[in-house]
């Protein structure tokens, strides 16, 4: 079965077999590409395993602080070189307004977290037939940044030799980041390129303002990812060409969505197509 048939020269039939896992590879390839219901206990476990170990990778990458000094050094050269190195500025104007800069600290601590989990949540719920896709990208997004950090050790601006930054938790005594105060050696220090704030900022921006249908909600999802940026500058916890590596790792994992479904993730459809079974087959009447 799934044979066919040459005649030799001497007039005899051959079985010649074909090649039958061509056809279900592409089957399985397809099944992959097509979006499906997530479920709820696979998604907890995956975004939990994937987290954790997201964390202990980064943690991992040794702290090269030397490199990292001189890396920032350079960024900071090339700021000045390109007239955009006002981070200190900033950090010292908003640093002067106490309630601003603790709301922003604890911004920073929280939202990072709190609005991408919510998209997350509002994806799987609304959206299910994006979900997959979308959570591909994040996922691209944040793998790329791995490499980054590891090939690329930087140090934030408030650990500049030299530099006359505030280091706003510290200062302000808030709980804020994992870099500073008592947990920063819970934490690689010398992971500031790219910048994940702005990375998933970005996507949970994006995703927003492409998916959402009231008009200021989708104001507010492109609002999200520029006061992210202005929050990380102000507590010296970046510099501005971290956020140009954040958006380059954000757009790495659109293009790794795209060339898998075939489609950025709003372009798919919304709902998840239902599951086509094969019918019965039917004796034919001899």
């Amino acid at each position: 079965m799934g044979d066919s048939t040459v005649t030799t020269l001497e007039g005899r039939e051959e079985a010649v077999p074909q090649p039958v896992a061509d056809g279900s590879d592409r089957g399985f390839l397809r099944r992959l590409r097509t979006p499906r219901r997530p479920r709820l206990w696979f998604e907890i476990l995956l975004i939990a395993v994937s987290y954790w170990t997201y964390s202990l990778i980064r943690n991992a990458v040794p702290e090269q602080r030397a490199e990292a000094l001189r890396n920032a050094d350079w960024i900071w050269r090339v700021e000045h070189d390109l007239g955009i190195a006002v981070e200190e500025s900033v950090n010292h104007t908003v640093n002067s307004v106490t309630w601003l800069i603790v709301g922003m600290n604890y911004y920073y601590a929280t939202l990072h977290f709190v609005v991408t989990l919510g998209v997350l949540v509002w994806l799987f719920r609304c959206h299910p037939g994006r979900y997959a896709a979308t959570r591909m990208v994040l996922f691209a997004t944040t793998g790329v940044a791995l490499v980054g950090y590891y090939l690329y050790p930087l140090a934030p601006p408030r650990l500049m030799n030299g530099g006359d930054f505030v280091d706003t938790v510290m200062v302000h005594q808030t709980w804020g980041s994992m870099a500073s105060g008592d947990l920063k050696n819970m934490s690689n220090q010398y992971a500031a390129m790219p910048s994940m704030h702005i990375g998933w900022s970005l996507w949970c921006g994006l995703t927003i303002f492409a998916l959402a249908s009231v008009p200021w909600v989708r104001v507010l999802g492109l609002l999200y990812p520029v006061a992210t940026l202005v929050v990380i500058v102000a507590t010296a916890n970046h510099f501005w060409l971290d956020a140009v590596g954040g958006i380059l790792c954000l757009a790495f994992g659109f293009t790794v969505a795209r060339l898998w479904y075939g489609a950025l993730p709003h372009r798919l459809p919304q709902l998840v197509p239902p599951v086509s079974r094969p019918r019965p087959r039917t004796a034919s009447p001899r």
